[in-house]
C-alpha cells in the first residue's frame, strides 16, 4: 500500500463520520464509520511504517476527532473537522510510508 491509502482512509473517516451523524442524526453510526476507518488506517499504518508510528498516527486520528469539538464552538463545525481531517493527513503523508529498508 501506499501512504496516499493509509491518509484517504483516514481522511474518510474523520469527514465520513462527522457526514454520516450529520446526515443521520445518530451519533453511534458516525462512531462505527470513525472506528472502521480508524481501525483500517491502523492496520495500513502498522503495515507500511510500523507499530510505533502506527500508534503516534491513531492518537493524533482519535486527537484530532476530539479536538474538532471544542474548535467547532469556535469555527463552525464543518471548518473544524476539515481543519483536523487536514491535520492528520498532512501527518500520516508525512510518517506513514514505507519503513526505511537496511538494503537501500
Amino acid at each position: 500500500m501506499s501512504r496516499l491509502s493509509s491518509t484517504a482512509v483516514a481522511a474518510t473517516g474523520l469527514i465520513g463520520g462527522f457526514a454520516t451523524g450529520q446526515a443521520t442524526k445518530k451519533r453511534p453510526l458516525a462512531g462505527v464509520v470513525l472506528a472502521a476507518a480508524g481501525a483500517g488506517a491502523f492496520m495500513l499504518w502498522k503495515k507500511d511504517a510500523g507499530t510505533g508510528k502506527a500508534i503516534a498516527l491513531t492518537s493524533a486520528y482519535l486527537g484530532g476527532f476530539g479536538a474538532s469539538h471544542p474548535f467547532a464552538k469556535k469555527i463552525g463545525a464543518w471548518p473544524a473537522v476539515n481543519t483536523v481531517t487536514a491535520g492528520v493527513a498532512v501527518l500520516s503523508l508525512i510518517l506513514g510510508g514505507k519503513k526505511k529498508s537496511k538494503d537501500a
